[in-house]
């Protein structure tokens, strides 16, 4: 590292566990970042003033007013802007030296599997269940760790699964066969700090994996009644019979 860029990061840097070793992790990692939306805008733009070095950010919408109550990452000024290259400029503006590449289309097929296999650790944002378990599964099969969090109305829940840890469960140990209801923001509404505080626990656990400090989320799912202002930790060990991270799965082809 140089100078600014320790002086940049001096804060971290200072905490005995993450330390020079820590940050340099964070400046020579790659994270992609499935959605740029409610929870996505918020960890983009941690993870890049950490100093993650490099970012992917996947999103084929564009910036909607309706947007702009909770997607930090979008202003008045990038209406009808990919929020993929919106993201990316936003990011810029915080830490120009944060390289970022925008993809404004949705990740399927043969484009998910290289933005995955390109990074090392997966941060899915989206609020669709096909996606998160395509996601999924190609984390699994490349053995890359994946950071998955959602949030509507007034809950939220942030899981973390390590492929590369042989007792961490996968999105499918937690919703069999995608049981998970399918919901969103347009149809059932969001309260807007919800989305920052599991987006920046997300950017947090993903800060943790890089830069190798704490304790992680896996093996368990964080649940947040904002309502309330309850958390609750529930352990969730992995299946054994999981189609796609159990003893008995096949691969994906």
């Amino acid at each position: 590292m140089n100078d600014e860029q320790l002086l940049r990061y001096s804060r971290q840097i200072m905490l005995p566990e993450f330390d020079v070793a820590g940050q340099e992790r964070l400046l020579s990692a790659r994270v992609l970042i499935a959605g740029v939306g409610g929870l996505g805008s918020p960890a983009a733009l941690y993870l890049a003033a950490a100093g993650v070095g490099h970012l992917t950010l996947a999103d084929d919408d564009a910036v909607d007013l309706s947007n702009l109550q909770r997607q930090i990452a979008h202003g008045e000024a990038t209406l009808g802007q990919s929020k993929a290259t919106s993201a990316a400029s936003a990011i810029s503006r915080i830490n120009s030296t944060v390289s970022t590449v925008p993809l404004c289309r949705r990740l399927e097929g043969n484009v998910l599997a290289a933005a995955v296999a390109d990074a090392d650790l997966v941060l899915d944002a989206t609020d669709n269940m096909a996606s998160r378990v395509a996601i999924n599964r190609l984390c699994v099969d490349t053995r890359t760790p994946l950071v998955s969090g959602a949030a509507i109305r007034m809950e939220g829940q942030v899981a973390v699964f390590d492929a590369r840890e042989a007792d961490s469960p996968c999105y499918q140990c937690l919703y069999p066969d995608g049981e998970g209801e399918e919901l969103n923001c347009a149809d059932n509404g969001v309260i807007a700090p919800l989305v920052g505080i599991v987006g920046t626990v997300q950017a947090m656990e993903a800060v943790k994996l890089i830069a190798r400090v704490g304790d992680t989320l896996v093996g368990h799912v964080l649940y947040l009644d904002a309502k309330r202002m309850e958390w609750r930790k529930f352990t969730l060990p992995k299946n054994p019979n999981c189609a796609v991270c159990g003893t008995r799965a096949e691969p994906a082809n």
